[in-house]
């Protein structure tokens, strides 16, 4: 009988009474050998004896072992559940991905997919709490527990993926360097930024960009440099650069400040990527399908055409994949430790990826980021869920 065999048959309460029994291994075996030793066996047998023990010992070890996720995986779930509100570590200025107005209102791509998870996980979006973090507090915050999932516009990179004891579940923004410009200079391109001056922090990872894509090119180039973010943008405004380079989505935040903002443009290009999304503690697998597969959630509903005001219309489709995802021929939230109808929650009361794009970032917010590399895989994007069933 194999491990797995163990594991099917007791299951996870089963496995957590062995993980909290752990001496009962030691226990056993003097057991055993005080039977032996009251039974007068010969050497022999008690040399087989011993030999049948410690592989026993040895299997209950690989059991107690295989079952360790088991018995800590649903804590967060738990904890919860307790609480009653999940607890979402964001930034308090992120403008189109979280930011707190004067009221204490929540609002940003970031905080609607804590929403989402709240949906999904109780039922209720607003069962969500956020607490604030600068840079520097992130991942000592999830560390600690202080948070369920990290937010906040954290790019997800091999070190922090490996080093910091997160793990990121998905996606829900690739950023990257680009370049605003007036529109007035006829430049549609960055391959045509040869010889342009370019506003830029120094030391920076900006920087470095910029040397290495324009240095593979042979494009000539000039920095302007300035310690202070908001200097440099004065010094572009003031024609003192030819563009301004940094993440898409924070030149898009400068040029909804600017009072002539509809006269710059967002080239097209990215000479970096800053993928974001939500990461979690290392070890809790079962929350970190939870917030993987809302994010997946949010993108399927999209690629379905469900959205937040056909979802109950919906009900009524012939086709499978949409009938699955809102719980109707199948309980895709079981295996999730989640509500039959926990995708059905979150597109009733958060919407589907498009809207809260369009909300926050896209045509219907101050930014007006074009969907780009976050549009549908079906429509030139990266944005794809896998088959939910």
């Amino acid at each position: 009988m194999t491990v797995t065999h163990w594991r099917e048959m007791c299951g996870a309460r089963g496995c957590a009474q062995l993980r909290q029994g752990a001496d009962c291994r030691f226990r056993l075996f003097a057991t055993i050998k005080k039977k032996f030793n009251e039974a007068s066996v010969d050497r022999v047998q008690m040399t087989i004896g011993f030999r049948c023990v410690a592989l026993l010992v040895a299997v209950v070890s690989m059991i107690v072992g295989f079952c360790a996720p088991a018995w800590s995986e649903t804590s967060v779930l738990d904890a919860i559940h307790k609480r009653g509100h999940v607890v979402c570590g964001v930034s308090d200025h992120a403008p189109g991905f979280s930011e707190v107005n004067s009221s204490g209102t929540w609002s940003g791509l970031d905080t609607e997919f804590c929403s989402a998870l709240a949906a999904a996980v109780l039922g209720d979006k607003d069962a969500v709490k956020f607490l604030s973090l600068m840079p520097s507090e992130k991942f000592k915050a999830l560390e600690d527990g202080e948070v369920d999932v990290l937010m906040g516009g954290t790019a997800w990179t091999l070190t922090r993926d490996t080093e910091l004891g997160a793990r990121f579940a998905a996606i829900l923004y690739y950023d990257g360097q680009g370049f605003i410009v007036p529109r007035n200079h006829s430049i549609s391109s960055v391959l045509e930024l040869s010889g342009a001056s370019i506003c830029v922090l120094p030391g920076s990872i900006d920087e470095a960009a910029i040397a290495d894509y324009f240095g593979s090119r042979k494009m000539r180039y000039q920095l302007i440099t300035s310690n202070r973010w908001d200097d440099l943008v004065k010094t572009y405004v003031n024609g003192g650069c030819t563009v301004l380079t940094g993440d898409v989505s924070l030149l898009a935040y400068e040029r909804s400040r600017l009072p002539n903002g509809a006269d710059h443009m967002l080239l097209p290009e990215y000479i970096n990527k800053e993928p974001l999304g939500p990461a979690v503690k290392v070890g809790h697998d079962a929350w970190f399908a939870v917030v993987r597969w809302t994010a997946m959630a949010l993108i399927a509903a999209e690629e379905l055409g469900i959205n937040s005001s056909n979802v109950d219309t919906m009900k009524a489709s012939p086709i499978h994949d949409v009938r699955r995802f809102l719980g109707l021929e199948a309980d895709l939230g079981a295996p999730l430790g989640l509500p039959r109808d926990w995708a059905y929650q979150i597109v009733r009361q958060v919407g589907n990826y498009g809207e809260i794009f369009d909300r926050n970032l896209g045509d219907s917010s101050p930014l007006k980021i074009e969907r780009g590399l976050n549009n549908l895989w079906t429509k030139g994007g990266l944005m794809y869920a896998p088959p939910m069933r």
